[in-house]
């Protein structure tokens, strides 16, 4: 094995359990913070990190109106919003279910994508991938359906609102966004995000739950620096080093590692319908993901 495929697979692991492990490490920092506080601070503290990183390798900041405007849709429906859905909605929804609802994001994606840009096909395999993810997903919900709307169920619903406006201003920078750097493209947003959650937090949220714990404080540190920079420069390299699908399939990955963190560090219980339907969840993402690959080999033996 040469030193550069060592380097993408141990990259691409990391990716998986980083991001596998940010649900609990949310759950954790929201023991000694309010949800909008918890997650301004992530972000104020990445963005400073982001910055830094740019200084030293003197990345300037595009200001382009495009930019500009790209800058302020990602920050505030990318990051003020959705993450504040997420923070909010793990106070009732355990980790590991809540990283399987987020599996609404790919099959979002692939929505928009059809949608906003037309040369993007979906094709079978995206289509039959995606039906059975929602049929898991539904069912899911089934278990938590009743005459009452309970924290839990909203829960869950702002935790797939979350991922169906991520899906969106990812198709966006798609469509608009390729002349962005990766860095100067989250600096802004993390900072709009880091500033409008740590104020909500304090003019809004009740800061008589503030405890600044040990593991809370840590918890806040984990999220910004491997949650937030670490991942988002880890994966743009991936992207120039393998194919986008075979990166794709990180989502498969994550929500296994949520389970198992939330099983053993916090107890969670995840009823057999839970794991059943997951299962069906990362079956669709699976086929959706692997007929291009399949197709995209075929193409290459006919090249």
């Amino acid at each position: 094995m040469s030193r550069e495929t060592f380097k993408i697979l141990f990259t691409y692991a990391l990716l998986c359990f980083i991001w596998g492990s940010t649900w609990l490490a949310i759950r954790i920092s929201l023991e000694s913070f309010t949800p909008f506080l918890s997650g301004g601070l992530r972000f104020l503290i990445a963005s400073v990190a982001i910055y830094i990183i740019m200084r030293v390798k003197v990345i300037t900041l595009q200001k382009d109106k495009l930019s500009v405007k790209l800058y302020l849709q990602m920050g505030f429906l990318y990051f003020v919003i959705p993450f504040g859905l997420v923070y909010w909605a793990e106070q009732f929804v355990p980790s590991g279910l809540a990283s399987l609802l987020f599996g609404v994001y790919p099959f979002f994606v692939a929505i928009f994508s059809l949608l906003m840009i037309p040369v993007e096909k979906i094709g079978i395999g995206k289509t039959v991938g995606m039906v059975l993810g929602f049929i898991g997903i539904i069912i899911i919900f089934s278990d938590s359906f009743s005459f009452t709307i309970s924290d839990y169920l909203l829960g869950m619903f702002a935790v797939m609102l979350s991922g169906i406006m991520q899906a969106f201003i990812a198709v966006t920078l798609k469509k608009h966004g390729r002349h962005l750097n990766p860095l100067s493209m989250n600096f802004i947003p993390m900072l709009i995000a880091g500033i409008a959650g740590t104020l909500i937090g304090l003019i809004a949220e009740n800061m008589s739950r503030v405890s600044f714990r040990e593991d809370g404080i840590l918890a806040v540190l984990y999220l910004a620096i491997f949650g937030s920079v670490v991942t988002f420069t880890s994966f743009y390299w991936l992207m120039k080093k393998i194919n986008v699908v075979i990166l794709s399939l990180i989502a498969f990955i994550t929500p296994i590692v949520a389970l198992i963190l939330g099983r053993v560090f916090y107890n969670e219980v995840l009823t057999a319908n839970h794991l059943l339907d997951s299962a069906l969840v990362l079956i669709g993402l699976l086929i959706a993901n692997l007929y291009g690959v399949l197709r995209q080999k075929v193409k290459e033996v006919k090249v």
